[in-house]
């Protein structure tokens, strides 16, 4: 039996889906991308007005969602792995979610980027269960939900006071 010959993968979905080579950094990639994206997030916010933050952040996270679904999905076919590990968009979309109206300042972007990356590690119950929908959606989604999980948790500490 033949087998099956794997296609060369798009050039934009290479670039969205390792955040522009940012997925080959060692050791870690998904941490890589998840420091990259509270970066890139920070200097972006600091350049909005504050109303716009927020709105701005949501948009952001479902626009990296929805074009790093079928980025994933290409490159996890031409590399025939599940969930190859330079692909970073995922972490990108779930990090993005962890910030979403989270106070500039640099003790909660570190909170932000500690509990997505300890959610997106760990994958309790349901965001593990995501692994399992098929392809792009699987690798980014659980990552979503790890992000939720850090915003709740975020805005739990920020609003009984344990984070300012």
């Amino acid at each position: 039996m033949k087998s099956p010959t794997l296609e060369p993968t798009p050039l934009w979905a290479t670039l969205v889906a390792t955040l522009f080579g940012i997925g080959r950094l060692r050791p870690g990639p998904g941490t890589w991308g998840s420091a990259a994206t509270v970066l890139l997030w920070a200097a972006l916010a600091h350049a909005l007005a504050p109303s716009l933050r927020t709105p701005v952040a949501i948009v952001l996270a479902g626009l990296v969602t929805l074009i790093g679904i079928p980025a994933a999905t290409q490159v996890a076919r031409s590399s025939g792995t599940k969930d190859p590990q330079f692909v970073v968009i995922d972490e990108v979309a779930g990090q993005l979610v962890a910030l979403i109206a989270v106070p500039l300042a640099w003790k909660s972007f570190l909170a932000a980027f500690i509990l997505f990356r300890a959610f997106d590690i760990v994958k309790p119950p349901p965001v593990r269960q995501l692994e399992a929908i098929p392809e792009g959606a699987g690798i980014v989604l659980d990552d979503v939900a790890a992000g939720l999980c850090a915003l709740g948790t975020m805005h739990l500490l920020l609003r009984f006071g344990l984070l300012r």
